[in-house]
């Protein structure tokens, strides 16, 4: 059996170095015949605002009810997306409040224990920064990698996550690029198997 993957580019701009590396490690994936869903954040139609937060219920968009079946249905998510201002992209803040949402990504039974809905499945977060990855990591504390990884995902039940930074994204030479682009095929060849 196949496996099951979701790529979420984040990046609200298709014309986007993270848009060349969502399109890489699918056609790696694709490569290892994984099963693929790729879903381009900046593309779908829906209201970024959680505006009642959990007390009220808002009608999900026919985009967001198709990204929920999907992240359900993978074995296997990897979030792309730069990092600005320390995180991510609005726009992917906005997919992942009206997303991971009680009773689809966690749940709390009647004795209010956590039940998480996403156990079982694997993660990898690819990032882009401007800033050597090394200043991200060292001096900043990841703050991206932290909120995604440790505050969202683990607390759904993805406890596998792993991680993966590209730095100093704007001073790169384009066959730097390249080798991150084809780096980036590989994982997804490889994790699809």
């Amino acid at each position: 059996m196949s496996k099951k993957i979701l790529i979420i580019n984040g990046h609200p701009d298709d014309d986007s170095f993270n848009h060349a590396l969502t399109c890489s490690y699918e056609k790696g994936a694709l490569n290892a015949k994984a099963e693929v869903h790729t879903i381009h954040i900046g593309e779908l139609k829906f209201d970024h605002n959680l505006k009642f937060g959990y007390k009220k219920d808002i009608e999900l968009e026919s985009d967001l009810k198709d990204a929920i079946e999907k992240l359900q249905n993978a074995d296997h998510l990897v979030f792309i997306h730069p990092v600005w201002w320390g995180s991510y992209p609005a726009v992917m803040k906005g997919f992942i409040d009206r997303v991971f949402l009680p009773n689809i990504t966690f749940a709390h039974d009647k004795n209010n224990k956590r039940q998480m809905l996403l156990s079982g499945k694997s993660a990898r977060i690819i990032q882009t920064m401007e800033a050597p990855t090394w200043y991200y990591r060292l001096l900043l504390g990841n703050p991206a990698i932290k909120q995604l990884k440790n505050i969202t995902l683990n607390f759904c039940g993805v406890k596998k996550v792993a991680q993966t930074c590209f730095g100093n994204i704007s001073n790169a030479t384009e066959q730097k690029r390249e080798k991150w682009i084809k780096s980036v095929e590989n994982l997804g060849f490889a994790e699809a198997r």
